[in-house]
């Protein structure tokens, strides 16, 4: 990543904001002249004043520098809940020499995700249930020591990464009388050994995305997972979550990169005897540790994929008159097996607040566009700079690979009416991605909320997915008297033989609504529903968490609910991990053998 600085995660905590997304050094801001700039030197976009965003922004979502929200500057620690102690499980985690906090500030950090309703809550009041105590495990070991304290002492854990889960997954639950920890896995950031023989690695699972890649880089190696959360999300959330990254045509998803996984559970340790690349044993374990999202243990060990860092990485865009051409070419794209890395398809109203971030003061389209002459784009070949769409994409491999690819890829987009849009826009629309997540934060500030939420659907629903999920928003917007228009676009940002990952954002003006947050939770249940009713799913790599676990009967059908019920009953009988994800579990009840409880107990 251009600009990289290290993260250290004994210090993470005081580099990242403690209610909003990312570093405390970047971020979107109002300057003097009325322009919005992007503050920091991390980033591609850093110091870049942005003369037209500001413009955009009024246009699209009635955005009024007169009207101004401001946010707490520091957490008020008079608010933050007081810790429940259990005093012998405090005793015997001091005695084996684990490092904890009971700070306010420690504890608020670790108390959430990054949904809207979160990070509204950090910026408005302060949630009911907070961790009672912060826990930093330095190994497997660790864990299991913390893991059967927890069960003998009937203790609470909520497994902490990266922090960056959408989904409330990390909100503690409010009836939980129980003592709470977080637990921590940043000390847990170590490459334990590379296997250049049969090219794996195993990792610690509290190692941050970037970091991981950085460090596999050094010796020549990579895993190419790249979420858009990279920067700060951690190797066990992504096995947790069933991550999927942005060059997943290539590498793969979680699914595909991992080998083999270590779980700690209040059972015991959960991992298969041996390696090997495929094994026929019954149901696949690793897919009950993956998606667990913190129900059943703490994953503390991951044995990935690994390959060559590539020879050649070569940016493109391809123009379309329009969203329907682009989804055609992508589906042949799909059909033919010649995706490159990645490819992220853009709507119209995504390229306009693409373009509006350009840093130079010129015509959206032109400032989008370089080396295209907007005549021949709007006039010669009739693109309508209304509806023209854009996609990204990323190549890697060998030279020859890369070249033979771009060459099949760009004819079949001639096909669909797709003009080469260059270089430097498929690199700037790349790292965009890494900026686009600071943009809410100065939404707040002007009463905008907005949220992002995907799915996967199959290949011939995902036009109509796309419109109906639009007007279900509009018109939901309509009947709750939202007085501005709200902004509602999408991506199709990932692809298979099958269907397709459909991303989208919804933000709108709240001035008048004393509720905003509600009435956004509102909606966007009504645009789940509508995703579910045109065959989409429930969710493509976000997860579910306690967010959308309303539907989970629905989209796993009763036994299929029943028989994770029946798994959480046997793994975590005492329910330790009662995060209450996915689905509802009874809190700080026995419901399981009074044999295993004394099991349990015995250290």
């Amino acid at each position: 990543m251009e600009n990289y600085k290290p993260t250290i995660p004994k210090i993470r905590q005081e580099l990242l904001k403690w209610n909003g997304w990312g570093y405390k050094d970047s971020k979107f801001t109002v300057n003097k002249d009325g322009n919005v700039e992007f503050t920091g030197s991390r980033y591609q976009l850093s110091g870049m004043v942005m003369p037209a965003l500001r413009d955009w922004m009024a246009k699209a979502v009635g955005i009024s520098l007169d009207h101004k929200s401001l946010s707490k500057p520091t957490l008020d620690v008079s608010k933050v809940p007081a810790a429940l102690k259990n005093p012998e499980f405090l005793d015997e985690v001091r005695h084996h020499g684990i490092s904890q906090s009971d700070d306010p500030h420690d504890r608020v950090f670790r108390a959430h995700g990054h949904t809207l309703h979160e990070v509204f809550m950090l910026r408005e009041g302060m949630f009911e249930r907070v961790p009672d105590l912060v826990i930093w495990p330095k190994c497997s070991s660790d864990v299991e020591i913390l893991v059967k304290l927890a069960s003998k002492y009937n203790v609470v854990i909520i497994p902490f990464g990266g922090g960056t889960s959408v989904t409330n997954a990390l909100e503690c639950p409010a009836n939980e009388k129980r003592m709470i920890v977080s637990l921590d896995t940043s000390q847990m950031n170590k490459i334990l050994w590379v296997d250049e023989k049969n090219l794996t690695a195993r990792i610690e699972s509290g190692m941050i995305g970037q970091d991981l890649e950085r460090e596999l880089g050094k010796k020549g190696y990579c895993t190419g997972h790249e979420p858009d959360s990279m920067e700060f999300s951690s190797l066990g959330g992504w096995v947790a979550t069933r991550a999927s990254g942005m060059k997943k045509n290539i590498y793969g998803n979680i699914e595909d990169l991992l080998v083999h996984v270590k779980m700690v559970t209040p059972k015991g340790v959960m991992e298969k005897s041996c390696q090997g690349p495929r094994i026929s044993t019954g149901p696949d374990i690793h897919h009950v540790i993956m998606g667990s999202e913190g129900t059943l243990g703490v994953v503390t060990e991951v044995t990935m994929k690994i390959r060559r860092v590539p020879e050649c990485r070569k940016y493109g865009s391809i123009v379309f008159p329009s969203f329907e051409p682009g989804v055609h070419c992508l589906r042949e794209i799909a059909k033919q097996r010649c995706a490159p890395a990645s490819i992220r398809l853009m709507d119209n109203d995504q390229f306009q607040f693409g373009a509006a971030l350009k840093p130079e003061s010129s015509s959206f389209i032109h400032s989008f566009l370089d080396g295209i002459k907007k005549f021949y784009v709007t006039k010669i070949k009739g693109f309508d700079p209304t509806q023209l769409t854009v996609a990204t994409l990323l190549f890697e491999g060998t030279k020859e690979e890369v070249q033979a690819q771009e060459k099949r890829v760009y004819e079949i987009a001639a096909n669909f009416g797709g003009l080469p849009g260059g270089e430097d826009n498929g690199m700037r629309g790349y790292m965009l991605t890494f900026v686009i997540a600071y943009i809410r934060d100065l939404g707040f500030d002007y009463y905008i909320v907005a949220e992002s939420f995907e799915t996967s659907v199959p290949w011939d629903r995902v036009l109509d997915l796309c419109r109906n999920v639009k007007d279900r928003i509009r018109s939901e917007c309509k009947n709750k008297s939202i007085q501005f228009p709200p902004y509602v676009t999408c991506r199709v940002t990932q692809t298979y033989d099958a269907g397709a990952c459909v991303y989208f954002y919804f933000g709108y003006n709240y001035r008048g609504i004393p509720n905003p947050v509600e009435v956004y939770e509102d909606i966007e249940k009504s645009a789940r529903d509508e995703i579910l009713a045109n065959g989409g799913s429930l969710s493509h790599h976000h997860g579910v968490g306690k967010l959308r676990k309303k539907w989970m009967s629905r989209v796993v059908s009763d036994v299929g609910l029943g028989m994770m019920k029946a798994m959480k009953k046997y793994i975590d009988p005492q329910n330790i991990f009662a995060s209450g994800n996915m689905f509802d579990s009874e809190a700080g009840g026995d419901c399981g053998d009074n044999d295993d409880h004394q099991f349990m107990s015995k250290l």
